[in-house]
């Protein structure tokens, strides 16, 4: 059956495909010809841009993938690869984009390992403004505060406990403050 991964898509500036909407439809039918198997697609949302100020507001989705054969490492290098195929330039950190894919999770792994994913967890918010990690860190280190992710994702995997925090997504999502989850309103 193979290990599923979860994806977390959005867009803000669209593409040659079209607006945001048209752009991430187009991501998961790239996602299913670049060999994955597309399990579940969560709704889409309309979502403020983050960090605020930083451009246009996001459509945003999840997704709950597989592909056989293949580890995290090959995954995030296929979505890399699409984006680049979308048009996506890694620019600046946070800035606006025509296409991001996230990997957010593969099963219940954690990588590099512990260690390393609680530092980069723990890193304060003008750090992260800065600094990208120079390798896959899984879990996505701040998933549990990121209702654009959290929202959609429920669609998808409400029942997914995070390995390290313990917490399912559903959990993690009503966790939330009120105010970040009202913001995220499906299409």
């Amino acid at each position: 059956m193979g290990q599923e991964y979860l994806i977390a898509l959005g867009s803000n500036l669209g593409s040659e495909f079209g607006a945001p909407a048209e752009t991430v439809k187009a991501a998961l039918r790239a996602i299913k010809d670049a060999g994955f198997r597309l399990r579940r697609v969560s709704r889409f949302f309309a979502t403020p841009c983050f960090p605020a100020g930083a451009g246009p507001d996001y459509v945003n989705a999840c997704a709950a993938v597989a592909l056989s054969g293949a580890g995290a490492a090959d995954v995030l290098a296929r979505l890399h690869a699409i984006e680049a195929d979308f048009g996506r330039a890694r620019v600046q950190r946070w800035g606006s984009r025509t296409l991001d894919l996230d990997l957010i999770a593969a099963g219940d792994a954690v990588l590099p390992d512990a260690e390393t994913h609680a530092a980069w967890r723990a890193l304060p918010l003008e750090d992260q403004k800065r600094r990208a990690p120079d390798r896959l860190v899984l879990p996505h280190p701040r998933l549990h505060e990121r209702a654009f992710v959290l929202v959609p994702l429920r669609d998808v995997a409400a029942g997914w406990r995070h390995p390290v925090l313990g917490t399912t997504v559903a959990a993690m999502t009503d966790a939330l403050p009120d105010d970040m989850r009202q913001e995220v309103l499906p299409l």
